[in-house]
Parts: C-alpha cells; sequence; structure tokens
C-alpha cells in the first residue's frame, strides 16, 4: 500500500514577529517563599533541647574562664602595683554595676509586658461573664498604665467623666476604647505602615542576596518593639525577642504568614506589579506580611481586644504605606 504526495500550504502557517511570540520563561521565577515568611520561620522555630543545653553551656564556659583570667589579673596587678590594681578593680566594680543595671532594665520590661498579658487576661474573662466589677477593675488598671503619658490625658479624663453612666461591662471596655486606645491605636498603625514602607522599598530596590531577609528582621523586631512602647509594654533587648517571637509563633501557628490567599490580589493589585517587575512584586508581598505581622503585634500587645473599635486592615495599611512612599496620604 502506497501513500500518496502530502501538501504542506505554506502561506496559512502565521509568520512568528515579536508581536505573536510566545513569552521567554522567566528561570528565576522559582516558587521559594517571601522573605517575610523565611523570617517567621525561623524566628518561630524552636530550638531543640540538645542545642539550648549546647549554648547554654558554652555561654557558662566562656563566662567562668573570662571571670577567671579577669580575677588572676587582677589580683597580679594589686601584687605588681596596687595602684594599677585598685584602678582595675574599679572598673571591674563599675562594669558589673552596668550590667546589674542592664539585668534589672530587663527584668524590668518582662515585669511590663506581664502586667499588660495580665490586664489582656482580664478583660476578656470580663467580657466573657459581663462583670461589670472586673470590668471597672481592668479600667482602673488602664489608667494606672497611663497615668504618666501626656498623650492619654484627655482620654483619661474623659472617660472618668462618661463612664458613672455605664452599666455593663462591654460598654464600659468600649468607652476606654474610644477614649483612652483610639490615640495610641493611630500612633500603632503609623509604625505598621513605616515598617511595610521599608520593607517593601528595600526589596524592590536592592538586589543584594539575603537583604530583604535582613531588613524584614531587623524592621519587625524594631516594629513590633515601638509597638510594645506605644501600649505602655516597653521592652528591653530579650524581652523584644521574646515577643517577636511569640508574635511570629502566633502566626505561623495561624497560617496568617502565607501568600496562597487572597492577599496580594487585594492588596494594589499585586499580581500585576509582579508581572511589571517581580522585585516590585515580592516588596508587595513583604510588605503585606509586614503589616500582617504588625497587626498581630498590636493585638497582642494591646491592653485591650478590639471590640468597639475596628482591628486594622492589612489592605489599607499597605495602600497607605505604598501611597506614603510618593510625599501623599489618603
Amino acid at each position: 500500500m502506497t501513500n500518496g504526495p502530502v501538501l504542506f500550504d505554506l502561506d496559512e502557517a502565521a509568520e512568528m514577529t515579536p508581536e505573536n511570540a510566545p513569552p521567554v520563561p522567566d528561570m528565576d521565577m522559582v516558587e521559594t517563599p517571601a522573605a517575610m515568611q523565611r523570617v517567621a520561620s525561623l524566628a518561630a522555630a524552636r530550638p531543640n533541647r540538645l542545642a539550648r543545653w549546647f549554648w547554654g553551656l558554652l555561654v557558662s564556659l566562656v563566662g567562668f574562664f573570662v571571670g577567671v583570667a579577669a580575677w588572676d589579673f587582677v589580683a597580679a596587678l594589686l601584687v605588681r602595683s596596687p595602684v594599677l590594681g585598685w584602678i582595675a578593680v574599679g572598673l571591674v566594680g563599675l562594669f558589673c554595676a552596668v550590667l546589674m543595671l542592664i539585668t534589672l532594665r530587663e527584668l524590668a520590661a518582662f515585669a511590663r509586658l506581664r502586667r499588660v498579658d495580665r490586664i489582656q487576661n482580664s478583660a476578656a474573662d470580663a467580657l466573657a461573664e459581663d462583670n461589670l466589677k472586673g470590668a471597672r477593675a481592668v479600667t482602673a488598671q488602664i489608667k494606672a498604665l497611663y497615668r504618666n503619658r501626656d498623650d492619654t490625658s484627655w482620654g483619661r479624663s474623659e472617660f472618668d467623666d462618661r463612664s458613672g453612666d455605664i452599666m455593663d461591662a462591654d460598654g464600659l471596655l468600649g468607652l476606654a476604647e474610644t477614649t483612652i486606645l483610639a490615640p495610641l491605636d493611630a500612633r500603632a498603625r503609623l509604625e505598621v505602615e513605616a515598617a511595610a514602607r521599608q520593607v517593601a522599598t528595600v526589596t524592590a530596590i536592592v538586589p543584594l542576596a539575603l537583604a530583604d531577609v535582613f531588613t524584614a528582621l531587623t524592621s519587625n523586631m524594631r516594629m513590633i518593639r515601638r509597638i510594645a512602647e506605644v501600649y505602655g509594654g516597653r521592652s528591653g533587648t530579650l524581652g523584644s525577642w521574646s515577643l517577636t517571637r511569640q508574635v511570629l509563633a502566633h502566626l505561623v501557628a495561624t497560617g496568617a504568614v502565607a501568600v496562597g490567599d487572597d492577599l496580594i490580589g487585594s492588596v494594589a493589585g499585586g499580581g500585576v506589579l509582579s508581572k511589571v517587575s517581580r522585585r516590585f512584586g515580592e516588596g508587595i508581598i513583604n510588605g503585606a506580611l509586614t503589616a500582617r505581622v504588625g497587626v498581630a503585634a498590636i493585638e497582642v500587645c494591646r491592653p485591650l481586644p478590639f471590640q468597639t473599635e475596628s482591628k486594622p486592615s492589612v489592605t489599607s495599611l499597605v495602600k497607605r504605606s505604598l501611597t506614603g512612599m510618593f510625599g501623599t496620604r489618603s
């Protein structure tokens, strides 16, 4: 059986032009976690017990050896030259005093964070049980927490004028929200917007490897520390790291750092921006995730849960932060 000739009509074949040519695949567009996802995973991961023992023993050994070497040095210097030896004793004493002050400051920072946490728990119990007496105790603790804050003086006086007419726990705590905490919420939103803008800008502009991760980590830790200061829970170095891990662990546990939801579509058209510029799209993602961390930090550091006032929206925070990049604010 023989096959007949086959006719190919070359005139109907589409001519390849730059307009109808298929796009060149971008080999760099690999599904990798955003910088904020990597930061959250690293910060929220709990080290195993063996690693904790290793680092604890290493710090103890180094401190022991340094202390013995300093003691031998001062003792030998006292024998050789009493004047220089007493100078060394004074310097070591000053160093130990400064170290003790730093320790006391860290302990005071943890105490402030625990104080805010106790107010949060008491407020949640008062709302759940509709306990007016418990709500009054919570508002008294809030007023004591902010008694030396000038930015809450008007709110505290307004609360005192109007709280006598309220006879339910929800209304009393809601009044505390609208009068005392409202200006603090506005300041906390500004901190979140500034951090989101910084992370998005650095990610979009700086092409260095790991620069976005470093910027995201430092900016988020600074943002969380400032949010804690806004709400009265000033934290030291160890307190800031502990608070940061608490916030990021909560986000990882609840899946709030995932990019696979409606976050990018709802924030300034992230899909379109990522097609225009891959780095700019990654900046939008990291900025949005930073805003989510900021909202979680507000919920953790705020003495009262959001009840009367609306919780900050990630979409509005990122849009306002990106608008601020161009010098205008809607």
